[in-house]
């Protein structure tokens, strides 16, 4: 069977990372959520004390401690992350302190120059599921399927406090609201690949979709282009 690279993009608690996994399972191919490395970057900054407004500072940060993401499928996640030698949980992953500075951390040049090449490297191996915000516009915009995943924001508010919740982390629905709103916001605006669906994108509105019947889609899409 032929490599394919399949890149879904959304905006955050979209869905993404649901069905990347969904689809790489059903599909039997590696799985890779570009979130994640964002994330483990921001809990080095925090663990640091690096400005997550220093885009050099951080960008030397990942070179010593390099992102690294190894497939797992025995891991609800799908993989496992690590920052230069250490493992870091799902619940380090989604704190609320991580994800206030997210965003930022992945607006720098020279962070999103290091990941997408981390990225690129581990798509030209095999085939691959790859989630994020601009998997088909920078990351792989040569991408077989390209799946641009929206849902309403309280949608997503929703999906988000249950990911939380089952990670043992306490929400406050207003705060997490804003917050989402404000990474649509940063997303959006970035002067380095602002979110945006790519060109060729099927966009898919998974508001009232279970993730299931989105993993059906895709992979319906999937088999027409494989033929």
């Amino acid at each position: 069977m032929k490599i394919i690279q399949i890149a879904i993009d959304g905006p955050a608690a979209s869905g993404k990372t649901t069905v990347a996994r969904g689809v790489a399972s059903r599909l039997e191919v590696l799985y890779l959520d570009t979130g994640a490395m964002y994330r483990a970057l921001a809990y080095l900054a925090l663990h640091t004390r690096t400005d997550a407004d220093n885009g050099a500072a951080l960008a030397r940060l990942e070179t010593q401690q390099p992102i690294r993401v190894v497939p797992d499928r025995k891991l609800g996640l799908g993989f496992r992350v690590f920052a230069g030698s250490a493992e870091l949980s799902e619940n380090t992953l989604q704190s609320n302190e991580v994800t206030a500075i997210v965003s930022t951390v992945a607006a720098h040049k020279e962070v999103r120059e290091l990941m997408v090449r981390a990225q690129r490297e581990a798509a030209d191996a095999a085939s691959v599921v790859m989630a994020g915000r601009d998997i088909g516009t920078v990351v792989l915009p040569d991408a077989g399927v390209k799946i641009f995943l929206t849902a309403s924001v309280s949608a997503r508010v929703a999906r988000r406090k249950a990911q939380l919740e089952a990670a043992g982390v306490d929400v406050d629905v207003h705060r997490l609201t804003e917050e989402i709103e404000e990474r649509d916001r940063l997303d959006r605006t970035r002067a380095v690949s602002p979110l945006a669906p790519a060109p060729g994108a099927h966009v898919i509105d998974s508001s009232e979709m279970s993730a299931d019947a989105v993993v059906d889609e895709i992979c319906s899409i999937v088999a027409g282009v494989r033929g």
